[in-house]
């Protein structure tokens, strides 16, 4: 029994650090892979690898995927979620730096508040969502008037811009995507659902890199070796181990706990493009950054309960405490 505790422990440790840093990491992954290849070629190559791969994965299991209707839901979310929601954080990432990319991703949570329509009348009666929502602006608008006026870049004004418009539209994408999910599931294994979404969204990339004739100037003989290294980082640990470790959590573990990666992967991106490509960042943005997290937490506090045996726990050690600091009240007289 304790070494399937141990065991089990030790499982939830790396899924954990799988999607805290390895997700957090993808971000500076992405810009060393530019370095080689063109956004959507990038994105085509690193979903469609990774969907055939757990496509087969799980056929040699006698998982079923002849569903029509099944291929048409997955291949909708995948377009919103991987090609709509990541494939244009490999195109923003062209003009701002990985870490100002994973900042401006960290307001996907209100995004989803915003485009959750049915559940509005709950959310803006909700004093901590409403303060949130409020809170995380201000931040947005304190990380991009530091982003927009930073020294630290090449890049015209307006191209940034552009690019910190794109990268919100991937979050609404993103979050779309996600709402599509909830409300319209595929009835087949978490693991084939999760290999078609890879495959749809990396056809579709392929697509729009061709429209977009990425393809006239893209020659394999000239992509350097740590494009490819940021490739298949992308491909093995990005859309492979952090994604299903991801999916195994939210099995396992309160999706709550799961959604704590909002506020992980961001700081792990800063620190990353810190370390190891000496990326700057402003006072102003870092300040936006937390002023924004402190805004996620918000809108999310309603959903953080605590369990009966934890709140059991903290009224015990309340007692303890108490008979600590005032032990004549607890003395009983004869």
């Amino acid at each position: 029994m304790s070494n399937f505790k141990n065991k089990y422990t030790i499982q939830l440790f790396i899924a954990f650090a799988s999607i805290y840093v390895i997700w957090g990491s993808t971000f500076f992954a992405i810009s060393v892979a530019l370095k080689g290849f063109p956004p959507f070629i990038l994105s085509g190559f690193r979903f469609l690898i990774a969907g055939l791969l757990l496509f087969l994965w799980q056929k040699s299991k006698g998982q079923s995927s002849n569903s029509l209707i099944n291929w048409k839901k997955n291949a909708i979310i995948g377009i919103l979620i991987l090609t709509g929601g990541t494939g244009l954080v490999a195109w923003g990432e062209q003009y701002v730096s990985s870490t100002e990319a994973a900042i401006a991703i960290a307001t996907g949570p209100f995004w989803f508040i915003a485009l959750d329509k049915k559940n509005w009348k709950n959310y803006f009666s909700n004093i901590p969502i409403v303060s949130g929502l409020i809170i995380g602006f201000i931040g947005l608008i304190l990380f991009l008037k530091g982003s927009i006026s930073s020294s630290n870049h090449d890049t015209s004004s307006t191209l940034r811009i552009i690019a910190f418009a794109v990268l919100a539209l991937s979050s609404i994408s993103w979050v779309a995507g996600s709402l599509y999910s909830k409300n319209n599931p595929a009835d087949q294994s978490t693991f084939m659902n999760s290999a078609q979404q890879l495959i749809s969204a990396g056809i579709a990339s392929i697509a729009i890199a061709s429209f977009k004739g990425e393809w006239a100037s893209f020659h394999l003989t000239a992509i350097p070796l740590s494009s490819w290294f940021g490739l298949s980082f992308l491909i093995f640990f990005g859309s492979i181990v952090a994604y299903l470790s991801y999916i195994w959590l939210l099995e396992v573990k309160d999706p709550v706990l799961v959604s704590t990666h909002t506020y992980i992967n961001p700081i792990v991106a800063v620190l990353v493009g810190w370390i190891i490509a000496s990326e700057k960042i402003e006072t102003s943005q870092l300040i936006g950054l937390f002023v924004i997290l402190f805004g996620v937490l918000l809108t999310n506090a309603a959903n953080y309960k605590l369990s009966k045996r934890t709140q059991v726990k903290i009224r015990k050690i309340n007692v303890v405490l108490e008979r600590i600091s005032n032990p004549y009240k607890y003395i009983t007289h004869y």
